[in-house]
Formats: C-alpha cells, structure tokens, sequence
C-alpha cells in the first residue's frame, strides 16, 4: 500500500488550521493527495468548490497548469511553510502563475464556478483539436455507461482518445493506458492529457515489445475495431485472463467476426447495442452521426 507523509494526524491539523480562517463545510470539503504519483488535480479542481491538496515539492507549473486550463479565478489559501500555524495568505490562481511549490505543504483551492454537477459526455469542442475524429457526446455517454468505471479500475483504451479522457476522470484512483498507433494520434492524445491535467494516463504506441509490462494491469479494455483486434484481444488477455471489453466498431465485417473471435479467445457476449444519434443544429439542419455497434464480451473463466 503506498504510504504518504500526510498522515491521519497531520490531515486533521491542516483541517483545523484552515477552518480558523476560511469559511468551509468540511463535509463537503474534496482532499487529495497528490504526493503519489497518478493523482489528478485540474480535473478535481473543476468539480468541487473546495479541495484540500496535500503536495510534495517538485511542482514548479502547478499554478501555471491550473491558469492554462481555466482556473484562473479559483482562490488559493495557504502559508509559507511546512507546518499548519502562521500567518495564511490567500491570492488568485492567476496572480501565482509563476510560482511553485518547493516543500511539502498544504493549501485551500476554492472554485466557485466548479461543475459540480458533472455529468460523463464531455462536449467535443473542449477536447484538443488534432488529427482525431471524436465520438459524438452521446454516444461517449452509452460507452461510458457500458464501460460501467469504478475510481480504482484500470482500463486500457485503443484508438479511442475522448472515451481515454473521460475514463481518466472518473477512474481517477486508476489509471489508464491508451494506445495510440498513429502518431499523430499519439500527439492529440499527448495535447488531450495535457488540456485536462490527466497524470493518471500512460500514452503507448502498441501492446507489442511488453509495452504493458511495467504498467497496472487492466481491468477493462475499451477496443476501437480494426483488423489488428485479434491480436489485441490476445495481447491484452495475456496480462489479464478475466479482463472485461467492450468493442465499438462501424465496419460490418469486423462486427460479423467478433462471435467467432470472441469464442476463439474464450470470451463470451454478454451484450450488443447499435447507438443512433441525429440532432437538429441552431440552423434547424439534421445533422446525422455515425452508427456504431457496440459489443460487450467477458471471459467464460470464472
């Protein structure tokens, strides 16, 4: 279990420090941790009124990356110093770009335009603009959904950046590993994880050389179809035998294929769903979207 230097007994003094001075509700207060590694702080940021952050030393753009991804009106309350006592001092995020944290400490970040009421189906325009064809957002909602994320799973997605991000938001205990073979897909997924300050997801060219081997193993793998899906289904049951995963395809010969490849493989369907999404747009146009399907399969093991 990794183990970090805020323990019970120092959280609690650092609760107490601030709640002298800044009017909060600690039951709706959001503590993070970030001194381990894979912990997503913009993303926290965005959806809570109040964090607590508990930080090591070595951020030098942690301000500047909260002021990049539209923070800059969040108040920071904090002091100089490791311990919770002294003086405390409170400044705007946009006011402290150039700063960064040299020592371990604690500070209040309060976003009063925090979305609070977040809800999966990130609207594409917020996603990095790069060579990458998104998903409209609601079919992202229905993957999502069949996905069915825990906070601690881990997830491996091919060829699917937005359904990555979002993944690495609400598996934000987790971690995901995103496979991306084209390398300009490759650099939108790097711009994705960057825009949205996701420390949780590792970019890989392939599953191929053990690309995998020094990574948490996944739970869950979400596949965007193509003729290499036989061996990445294999690839990806090599590390994990009981993993789950879910196929989004729009080419008929590979949905034909998949029941003889998921039996092949041991895996059994356990679902199949066909999303048809139209909209009529500001100018009252229908604008029709593409159709996938979008097939569940586990392991008959166990």
């Amino acid at each position: 279990m990794e183990r970090s230097m805020f323990t019970n007994e120092v959280i609690l003094s650092w609760l107490q420090y601030f709640s002298q001075y800044v009017d909060i509700n600690l039951a709706k207060l959001k503590m993070l941790d970030i001194t381990g590694k894979n912990k997503n702080l913009i993303p926290a940021i965005m959806c809570n009124r109040a964090v607590l952050v508990f930080t090591d030393a070595g951020h030098p753009e942690i301000f500047y990356d909260m002021w990049n991804a539209e923070l800059g009106d969040c108040v920071i309350w904090y002091n100089e110093g490791s311990d919770p006592c002294g003086e405390i001092k409170h400044d705007k995020v946009s006011d402290m770009i150039n700063r960064g944290i040299n020592y371990s400490a604690a500070m209040l970040i309060l976003n009063p335009n925090a979305a609070t009421n977040y809800q999966i189906g990130i609207e594409n325009s917020r996603f990095a603009k790069g060579s990458v064809h998104y998903v409209c957002r609601e079919a992202r909602v229905v993957i999502m959904n069949k996905l069915n994320l825990g906070d601690q799973d881990n997830i491996c997605v091919i060829s699917g950046e937005s359904i990555a991000v979002e993944a690495a938001i609400i598996a934000a205990e987790g971690s995901v590993i995103a496979v991306e073979y084209d390398r300009r897909d490759y650099n939108t997924m790097k711009c994705n994880v960057e825009k949205f300050g996701l420390n949780n997801v590792t970019i890989v060219e392939s599953l191929e050389d053990g690309a995998l081997d020094d990574l948490s193993v996944p739970d869950i793998a979400f596949i965007v179809a193509s003729p290499r899906i036989g061996s990445e289904i294999k690839s990806l049951l090599a590390v994990n035998p009981a993993m789950r995963f879910v196929v989004y395809s729009l080419d008929f010969e590979i949905l034909a294929s998949l029941p003889a490849l998921f039996r092949e493989n041991g895996l059994e369907r356990t679902e199949a769903i066909h999303i048809g999404v139209s909209r009529v747009n500001s100018k009252n146009m229908m604008e029709r979207f593409p159709a996938p399907w979008v097939v569940s399969g586990r392991s008959i093991i166990g």
